[in-house]
């Protein structure tokens, strides 16, 4: 089928008025960072004097900045509202690109790396502004930033690939379904894999990370953002062994994205179980997330890239 030059020329045009204004966003993110104040540590309960006892939740809010003004004028409060505004011009940008991109070509837009890692890079945006709304973590947007626009920049000028109809290897139903789960799953996971990784900084590293949120806060946004992903990737793996079945004969074949894939699978496995059943809580839960994340970004670039194997055509 014909490509259409035009959308697809106005696909990569907001595909790169994106990164830029993601860019524009992470450095008012850092402004934000930079000019704010040092986080207090969180109150002790009072016991004992009859003093009211709070009953633990579990979570933890940020608290108060010292000094810091109530009002919501400050320069550090500009800066960081600021930037959320910009991301969420920048993710509709990216959705419009990827949009763009599909009707261009008449097939859904994540049928290549380059619009795969599209895809996983705008599930990680809009996780993101999930949760601030649950979670005083607006200045780590930079963090989260971070990552995601090198996942771009690497999709625009290494990855990229000039829109066409995909392989007929590609041309089923399950292409919809089985890589948008796997994009949509890796891409949250990207959220809890950075905060793990702030986790450990602020835990051993208090020194450095004076400004960050409470590390039971970043325990809990780590943990949560796994549990709804969990199942969205688990999904994802199911609905690629049936479409492999399907083409290929067969539901398994240890093909090398496949096996790096279930390798991931149990490490937030273990993740989850080792929290239900064991107890585990930071130090240990976030080294398993990391480890988690990295098994995603291995699959993600050496294995796709480097070696060869049955999804090797997803790279065209």
């Amino acid at each position: 089928m014909p490509v259409n030059e035009t959308f697809s020329t106005y696909s990569d045009w907001t595909y790169g008025a994106a990164v830029a204004v993601y860019v524009l966003a992470m450095v008012f993110s850092l402004a934000e960072l930079a000019f704010g104040r040092r986080a207090k540590a969180p109150a002790r309960e009072l016991v004992g004097a009859g003093a009211p006892v709070e009953e633990s939740t579990g979570e933890s809010t940020e608290a108060p900045a010292e000094d810091e003004p109530p009002s919501r004028g400050g320069r550090a409060e500009r800066f960081g509202r600021m930037a959320i505004s910009l991301i969420v011009l920048g993710a509709l940008l990216h959705l419009s690109a990827l949009l763009l991109r599909g009707i261009a070509t008449e097939r859904v837009p994540w049928g290549n790396m380059y619009e795969f890692g599209a895809t996983l890079s705008l599930a990680a945006v809009i996780t993101w502004l999930v949760l601030l709304r649950r979670f005083p973590i607006r200045r780590l947007s930079v963090w989260l930033l971070l990552p995601v626009i090198v996942l771009m920049f690497l999709g625009g000028l290494v990855l990229y690939t000039t829109a066409a109809p995909v392989q007929p290897a590609l041309q089923s139903y399950w292409l919809a379904i089985h890589v948008f789960a796997i994009a949509l799953g890796s891409g949250m996971v990207l959220v809890p894999g950075v905060v793990s990784v702030l986790y450990l900084v602020k835990t051993y590293r208090p020194q450095w990370a004076t400004k960050l949120p409470d590390a039971q806060v970043l325990d809990q946004v780590a943990y949560r953002t796994t549990v709804f992903a969990f199942p969205i990737y688990t999904a994802g793996v199911i609905f690629g062994a049936i479409w492999a079945e399907s083409a290929w004969g067969r539901f398994w074949g240890w093909d090398p994205k496949e096996t790096v894939a279930f390798v991931a699978w149990i490490v937030y496995a273990a993740y989850l179980h080792s929290r239900a059943t064991a107890g585990w809580r930071g130090g240990r839960a976030a080294v398993i997330n990391i480890v988690g994340f990295a098994a995603m970004i291995f699959n993600l670039f050496f294995i796709n890239l480097v070696v060869a194997g049955l999804h090797s055509y997803a790279n065209g």
